[in-house]
């Protein structure tokens, strides 16, 4: 008995002495690690603050560096059956070198390209080609003529007029020059300064421009519906197809676009790029009296709807607009944005901070009782 409890003990004695020396260094294990971990924290600690110490010394004020694109140059749809792709907002050159300046257009530009923008819209009339002149030298200095679908409108320069083969090949070659590139994305006929030449004599002389590399794809301004047609019988015997549409359209404007041309270009899948989004600047909210408008051409256009129905359409997107926190001039383009067939409309704009408003219209969706609103209101 005795012998078996001083076994016992001495059991539970070597027992407890090894949990003892377990413990123990397990402790000692603990502490180690704890001392390596707090050493190399403090060094990480001390290397982040010296580095920023350094960065903030060398630069206090620097801003925090833009990472990566735009968010909206993720955003593109296809133009229709070219195939090419654009921002859903396109940038008219309209007021380039009339009402804004070299230095302001390409400010203008640059707010676009910003956000996330890549298609600009010019023509051989705009400001005699000054317009073409202005945008040439942006992409030349920016170095983003890759980056950017540029649609050029033909037929209305007074040095080449129409669409007969000669001024046609004139036209297209003084655009290059004045835009200083070697081709054109989308080359618009204006119908509307030609009524003489045959529409085959015209597809016949596009044909040799897009072979020789200097026009990627067709678009149409100023044709009938039946022109349409016809331009699309004469594409199936191999000459090049109008695969865009130039119309003016908006809210305020719809009876041009709002028949047989919308049948029309749906059915042969054209993809719509409507002028004149704004009408003229209207639809932007800014000019509600005649004293604001003035008394210049673009005056006189506003002016004109200046009457019930322009009114009730403004108050219709200020509505809308109050409901969405945009401009009115976010609101039409959305607007625009909503109809069937419609894949970028052409603005046009005077001030970065413009196209800021603009390309809020992008971001925005509206509801069929917003929809229902303008509709019976511009009505």
């Amino acid at each position: 008995m005795v012998t078996d409890v001083a076994r016992l003990a001495y059991s539970r004695r070597t027992r407890r002495g090894a949990a003892d020396t377990v413990s123990a260094h397990l402790s000692r294990l603990v502490v180690r690690g704890w001392q390596r971990v707090h050493t190399q924290s403090h060094t990480h600690t001390e290397s982040a603050l010296r580095a920023s110490a350094g960065a903030a010394a060398s630069h206090p004020s620097a801003p925090i560096p833009v990472q990566g694109p735009p968010v909206g140059s993720a955003v593109r749809v296809a133009l229709g059956e070219s195939g090419l792709s654009v921002f859903p907002l396109i940038l008219g050159g309209a007021e380039f070198g009339w009402n804004v300046d070299l230095e302001s257009s390409h400010d203008i530009l640059d707010a676009y390209l910003l956000r996330g923008g890549n298609a600009v819209h010019t023509s051989d009339a705009y400001s005699a080609g000054r317009s073409e002149h202005i945008i040439g030298q942006w992409l030349h200095s920016r170095g983003v003529r890759d980056d950017i679908v540029l649609t050029v409108r033909v037929g209305g320069h007074p040095d080449n007029p129409g669409l007969g083969p000669v001024s046609l090949v004139r036209a297209v070659e003084a655009s290059l020059v004045r835009l200083d590139t070697d081709r054109i994305d989308v080359l618009t006929l204006d119908a509307m300064t030609d009524s003489a030449t045959a529409l085959e004599d015209t597809l016949a002389t596009v044909e040799w421009l897009v072979e020789s590399g200097k026009v990627r794809a067709i678009g149409a301004a100023g044709y009938t519906a039946a022109q349409l047609v016809e331009a699309r019988i004469l594409s199936s015997a191999g000459y090049p197809r109008l695969t865009v549409l130039d119309v003016p359209f908006n809210v305020l404007r719809r009876h041009e676009f709002d028949a047989d041309l919308r049948l029309v270009a749906g059915a042969q899948g054209m993809a719509v790029t409507p002028s004149h989004a704004l009408e003229h600047g209207f639809l932007s909210g800014r000019h509600r009296s005649r004293v604001r408008t003035g008394l210049s051409v673009r005056g006189a256009q506003m002016a004109a709807h200046l009457n019930r129905r322009g009114s009730r359409t403004l108050r219709a997107l200020d509505e809308v607009g109050v409901e969405l926190g945009v401009p009115d001039a976010a609101v039409a383009v959305a607007w625009l944005l909503s109809q069937r067939l419609v894949t970028a409309p052409i603005v046009n704009a005077y001030a970065p901070a413009h196209v800021e408003e603009l390309v809020q219209g992008v971001g925005v969706r509206l509801s069929r009782a917003q929809l229902a609103e303008i509709g019976r209101a511009s009505q």
